[in-house]
């Protein structure tokens, strides 16, 4: 048993070998209290004597994910318990680690920090540094309006997961020293909606401070909704469980399972309305927590000083092609590809040029699957995060300490013939150096370069530690004018603005985005 004492109180933890280094785990410290619903967090009291965090806390009410990805294993959950955080450490005393904090992805609707994919022993063990996995509130628990059918109490009810994160931040400013952690020199990182999260904390006044860093793995700061959409998914949503206005309030006291089979269904509804990526739940813009759309108070200076790491995958379309079914109505792929271009602000007339930019990238005319999957890795990621590194690199923010840099991972999985490529996702198990785990063996299949492994949880430490993700053989400048992008793969290397042709054309083309598609 290895003892470990905060403001909270003290935990009791137990202690692994990992690759040949100690590691002390704590697992399902509470950080808020059990969760009013659609109420922001309540700090955790602090406890007395000694806490058992030996085993994980429950993960969020979420319904089962079809199909479960290979090598996953049922969750199990609680409305009043999820509030809860797990921390890897190589000590508990000493000089200060850095910090760095796991937001899961999982489209707002699923995952856990007790997921094995985030295990973050091994992260801690070969980096030095301390590893925090957070857990927060998901779906209609997290990111329901109600601000309008409830009244006052309710006003940020859309954007709690974003206020859990926040508390959980809090928790460790106030608490990981006695962990072992340097709590001014937290890194938060995520994937997928957990970079999305951490997208839109960068634009929410109350994050300042609270972290120094930020790694987005497949992010942008462009999901939300304004209001009035937001409430129109709330009222549809009373509707799938059988209220209706006049009695919204019976929302706060009807049985989550009732919840969550009116999540799956909008979550099929709004799965059959696009051929990209279904986000039923997200968080909202104009209301008090998050006054402006994140990107635009990105402009406009807030957290400026963070310094930023984010990138993507080269194929992050290739799930929603490979696995969306079939469905008797289904267009072509062009026409699909361009109602995907058009769902981001590409006007209908102006997507075959999509195609021609492809092309002079791929210097081959694309088929219907490789023209549908670009088409969703750039509408849904790529072409976000670039607006985020131009937003971090515009005239406002010129004077400010933050730095950018910009990655491209590109190794692509063997998995289904290789039909997946570098897939979404696919970058985990290299950060977390997971490659040979039952959950990552359907994408790795035991081929994945350890080397490849070791530079990318290399590279994520030494910018925690550092704000730069530099390190010996692997040379990583800023983003800068030049857009220098580390190119991932078995033999990393940088290119200047890869995939220039795609990027000038959403600059052209791109009139409208509207935001929470």
């Amino acid at each position: 048993m290895k003892l470990a004492t905060g403001r909270c109180g003290t935990a009791a933890g137990t202690t692994l070998a990992v690759d040949g280094a100690a590691i002390h785990r704590f697992l399902g410290i509470r950080y808020a209290e059990a969760p009013e619903r659609f109420r922001p967090p309540v700090p955790a009291a602090p406890w007395a004597g000694v806490l058992d965090c030996t085993g994980p806390g429950p993960a969020a009410p979420q319904n089962p994910e079809s199909p479960a990805p290979p090598g996953s294993r049922p969750r199990s959950w609680s409305e009043d318990g999820c509030l809860n955080l797990n921390i890897w450490t190589p000590g508990t005393g000493g000089p200060g680690r850095p910090v760095l904090v796991w937001i899961h992805g999982g489209a707002y609707l699923s995952g856990a920090n007790s997921d094995a994919m985030y295990d973050g022993g091994a992260l801690a063990a070969a980096t030095g540094t301390v590893v925090v996995a957070i857990n927060y509130r998901l779906g209609a628990l997290g990111f329901l309006n109600l601000a309008e059918l409830l009244g006052p109490g309710y006003e940020d009810s859309s954007n709690v997961a974003l206020l859990d994160q926040l508390e959980a931040l809090r928790w460790v400013r106030d608490n990981i020293a006695g962990f072992g952690g340097d709590p001014g020199n937290v890194t938060v990182f995520g994937e997928s909606a957990g970079a999305a999260a951490i997208g839109t904390l960068l634009g929410m006044p109350a994050s300042e401070g609270l972290f120094r860093r930020a790694i987005l793995q497949s992010g942008t700061a462009e999901r939300f909704r304004n209001p009035e959409d937001s409430t129109r998914i709330a009222r549809e949503f009373l509707t799938l469980c059988g209220l209706d206005a006049g009695s919204a309030r019976n929302i706060l006291t009807l049985p989550i399972a009732r919840l969550l089979e009116a999540q799956e269904e909008l979550g099929r509804r709004t799965a059959r309305e696009t051929f990209a990526v279904p986000l039923p739940f997200q968080p909202t813009a104009g209301i008090p927590s998050l006054p402006l759309p994140p990107l635009e108070a990105v402009r406009q200076g807030l957290n400026g000083e963070v310094d930023l790491l984010l990138g993507t995958n080269l194929n992050e379309g290739s799930f929603s092609v490979e696995m969306r079914p079939a469905g008797p109505a289904d267009p072509g792929y062009p026409e699909r590809a361009a109602a995907v271009l058009a769902a981001a602000g590409i006007a209908p007339g102006r997507t075959a040029g999509y195609a021609e930019a492809l092309s002079r990238v791929l210097s081959a005319e694309p088929g219907g699957k490789v023209l549908l999957e670009a088409a969703v890795a750039d509408s849904v990621y790529r072409q976000p995060s670039n607006s985020l590194l131009a937003a971090r690199e515009g005239p406002v923010l010129q004077g400010s300490t933050g730095r950018n840099f910009a990655y491209l991972f590109t190794w692509r999985s063997p998995a289904m013939g290789g039909k997946l490529g570098a897939c979404h996702a696919l970058e985990i198990p290299f950060v977390f150096r997971h490659l040979d785990s039952p959950e990552a063996a359907f994408l790795t299949r035991g081929q994945a370069p350890q080397e490849l492994s070791d530079a990318m949880s290399g590279a994520w430490a030494a910018f925690a530690r550092t704000g730069s993700p530099g390190l010996p053989g692997l040379d990583w400048p800023e983003y800068g004018p030049e857009r220098n992008t580390m190119v991932l793969d078995a033999a990393p290397r940088v290119e200047q603005d890869p995939r220039r042709e795609i990027r000038e054309f959403f600059a052209a083309n791109q009139v409208s985005r509207q935001p929470g598609r």
